[in-house]
């Protein structure tokens, strides 16, 4: 890790990892339901995506929504509402399943045509004293392989997609580490 990260924040940058952004980008092309699952529209959408076939009834127990037959009957029918825990607990199975279920089109999609360029946005040093700002400038590469990222985002496991997020930055050689922390990165599928 370069030594210029190892306290992030402290002049006052602000940014994110490059990894999270990656993560929050793959989350928006996955295009998971608009509506909240608080709304009724919302919890009924995914309440239906979870339960339209027997493979996704499974899929959704293996991802913790644990609820008997007669409860999940109930919340469609409208004659039961979920508890605030219920109710995230849906939303984490739905999205859970969902990126299970988009992984594989999002990974041919990125990989196809030798790869997809990402664009990478400096951190905002806005707030940084002058003589502590370093120059940053907007960068791309062109990533062929995404199977290490697509899989760790759709596990949904942090620290492996920021793993495999470096070994892809570190293409852009030795000012890699001016790109750990970004405020956007930018690719579609």
């Amino acid at each position: 890790m370069p030594e210029y990260t190892l306290e992030f924040g402290k002049y006052g940058a602000r940014g994110i990892r490059g990894s999270e952004a990656v993560f929050r980008r793959l989350d928006d092309l996955a295009g998971f339901i608009v509506s909240p699952v608080e709304s009724r529209r919302g919890l009924l959408a995914r309440l239906h995506y979870l339960t339209r076939t027997d493979h996704a009834r499974a899929a959704a127990r293996a991802a913790g929504l644990t609820v008997t037959d007669r409860t999940l009957k109930a919340w469609l029918d409208g004659r039961q509402r979920p508890t605030v825990r219920n109710l995230q607990r849906v939303e984490d199975a739905y999205r859970t399943v969902r990126r299970h279920n988009v992984a594989q089109h999002l990974l041919r999609r990125l990989n196809s045509r030798g790869g997809t360029r990402v664009e990478l946005h400096p951190l905002n040093q806005s707030q940084v004293p002058r003589p502590r700002q370093r120059v940053l400038e907007y960068r791309s590469l062109n990533i062929r392989r995404w199977d290490r990222i697509v899989q760790a985002w759709s596990a949904g496991d942090a620290d492996a997609l920021d793993d495999a997020w470096i070994d892809q930055i570190v293409d852009l050689g030795s000012q890699w580490g001016q790109y750990e922390y970004v405020t956007n990165v930018g690719f579609a599928a």
